[in-house]
């Protein structure tokens, strides 16, 4: 089980960072709705080329992770990562489907934008997925 867990999460992870990659080299599918907007539709964040990067970088980083935790990929983290590192994930992915309360997560505010359909609808919940997953790895 520990194994399936981990590279499901891999997969999650892969996959996301392949998206933000995309659009780091110009594609635009999807990315009118993945940036948050107020209620006027104007974007309340603008990543530029550099953000972008290191977010696919990061989601890259991981999926690594979860290949390496689940013993997929030799490679020797330094132990505290390896006993910390998921549930710091997890907290981290809790926290975005719990949201801010005005324009991400489970309990915005803004509810009648693309995005905010979206996301109430998509990314919440594979935010909460990602997290509950990565608590299971770490329970079992």
């Amino acid at each position: 089980m520990h194994t399936i867990l981990g590279l499901l999460l891999f997969m999650l992870f892969a996959s996301i960072s392949l998206l933000h990659f995309y659009w780091l080299f110009g594609g635009q599918f999807g990315l009118a709705h993945a940036l948050p907007t107020d209620a006027a539709g104007n974007r309340v964040i603008n990543p530029n080329k550099f953000e972008t990067a290191l977010v696919s970088i990061t989601l890259l980083a991981f999926a690594i992770f979860y290949l390496i935790k689940i013993g997929f990929l030799p490679y020797n983290l330094p132990q505290v990562i390896l006993n910390y590192g998921g549930w710091l994930l997890s907290l981290i992915f809790i926290s975005r489907a719990i949201g801010d309360f005005k324009y991400v997560g489970f309990f915005k505010k803004i509810t009648a934008t693309t995005f905010a359909k979206f996301d109430t609808k998509y990314f919440s919940y594979i935010s909460l997925c990602i997290g509950v997953l990565a608590v299971l790895i770490e329970l079992i």
